[in-house]
């Protein structure tokens, strides 16, 4: 995965990382440990914050709004998020973009206002190959189009999209493969 360009050392970066048992996940524990080791990102983990998953919005809007650069880790389940990051998704951002607690036109400009300029990047883990995502493949759509939900809500609130970074055919990937992904993610993030 080469050619992630446009990203801005300078800008902080939150990484909300969505596994519902990061434990037992060697791509993401591993993804998420070179991060950690780092230390030029602030990590956030959901699940582990969240296990009954009431979530503290308050809390979770000042990261977010704290931060230039939000990154969605996760692996990608039935073409979607873990529910915990859906969740967190339509708690957040629509607090913030409705912030008057109405659908009004109005709050929807100061919202969104809010989070513009921000940059959104996805990090996504997929048991299937490439291959597989792709026009009369097994799952029929590339990666691209099955994270349109997650570009639309950038484009939406104003936010930047960036290219996503995607680990697949994770049953496949080799220790050194591994490793070669965890250092190319966080340098994508860092750079």
């Amino acid at each position: 995965m080469k050619n992630h360009s446009n990203l801005h050392s300078d800008l902080k970066t939150l990484v909300i990382v969505a596994h519902p048992d990061l434990k037992t996940s060697r791509i993401n524990q591993r993804l998420t440990a070179e991060l950690e080791q780092r230390g030029k990102v602030t990590v956030h983990k959901l699940y582990e914050i969240y296990p009954d998953e009431k979530i503290d919005v308050g809390r979770e809007q000042a990261l977010l709004l704290s931060h230039d650069r939000i990154v969605f880790q996760f692996p990608l389940q039935w073409y979607s998020s873990p529910s915990l990051l859906k969740k967190w998704i339509d708690e957040i951002l629509y607090k913030i973009i409705f912030a008057d607690g109405h659908a009004k036109a109005d709050s929807h400009a100061k919202g969104r206002d809010k989070l513009k300029g921000k940059e959104l990047l996805v990090a996504i883990s997929t048991g299937g190959t490439r291959s597989m995502f792709q026009a009369g493949g097994r799952h029929n759509f590339t990666i691209s189009e099955l994270l349109r939900p997650f570009q639309q809500t950038a484009n939406y609130v104003g936010m930047i999209y960036r290219q996503p970074f995607v680990v697949s055919g994770i049953l496949e990937v080799s220790d050194e493969q591994l490793e070669s992904y965890a250092r190319e993610y966080a340098d994508y993030l860092e750079s």
